[in-house]
């Protein structure tokens, strides 16, 4: 069996800060009673829905308190489809309950953000596309919301079953990263043929 590439896309350090509420009370979303979660797309690959934790430090500073999503993983096929073309992970904001009530979402939506992702250099090495907060809406005049992530992707090695002389006696599993092989467990086997099937 040959050793095939995969690759893990792990989205961590979500985090949600929100700017400062300057309309009258009852119009915003506030910090102590309104939930926030954000789902993830990726081409191909069913959305991933996670919590955010709100931040409440002031400046660009990493938050005190973030999440992890679960993150994607990649197998060889894919990587074969998507080598050479730019993929983009989608991460949409939402304030209110996760989940649907009579075929109607519950959050509503406080904006999006892309972030462009190169799988051919992750499959040998870890790589990473962003780290840091990125603005959630695109106008400059008025104060918006700010969600921290960072995402990256590094190679996931894979077990390899091969046989040594004869097949059912001597199996030897393998660790496969990049060109080394390392050999993780092996057994003997031994067939008690005085016991009838």
């Amino acid at each position: 069996m040959d050793p095939c590439p995969f690759v893990r896309l792990i989205v961590e350090s979500l985090a949600l800060k929100l700017p400062q509420a300057t309309k009258p009370a009852g119009s915003g979303v506030y910090p102590t009673t309104t939930p926030c979660f954000c789902k993830l797309r990726l081409k191909n690959f069913p959305s991933q829905t996670a919590l955010l934790p709100l931040n409440n430090s002031s400046g660009d500073s990493p938050p005190d308190s973030s999440t992890s999503a679960a993150g994607f993983h990649l197998d060889a096929m894919t990587l074969r489809r998507l080598s050479g073309k730019p993929v983009t992970l989608r991460i949409e904001v939402y304030t209110g309950r996760m989940g649907r009530t009579c075929g109607v979402s519950c959050g509503k939506l406080l904006g999006r953000v892309q972030v462009s992702v190169d799988l051919g250099v992750s499959q040998t090495k870890p790589s990473v596309f962003q780290n840091g907060w990125m603005k959630l809406g695109s106008e400059t005049d008025k104060p918006t919301a700010k969600l921290h992530l960072t995402v990256r992707a590094e190679p996931d090695p894979r077990f390899v079953f091969q046989f040594g002389g004869e097949p059912e006696c001597s199996p030897v599993v393998f660790q496969i990263q990049g060109n080394i092989r390392q050999p993780v467990f092996s057994c003997k086997f031994s067939a008690d043929r005085s016991r009838s099937r």
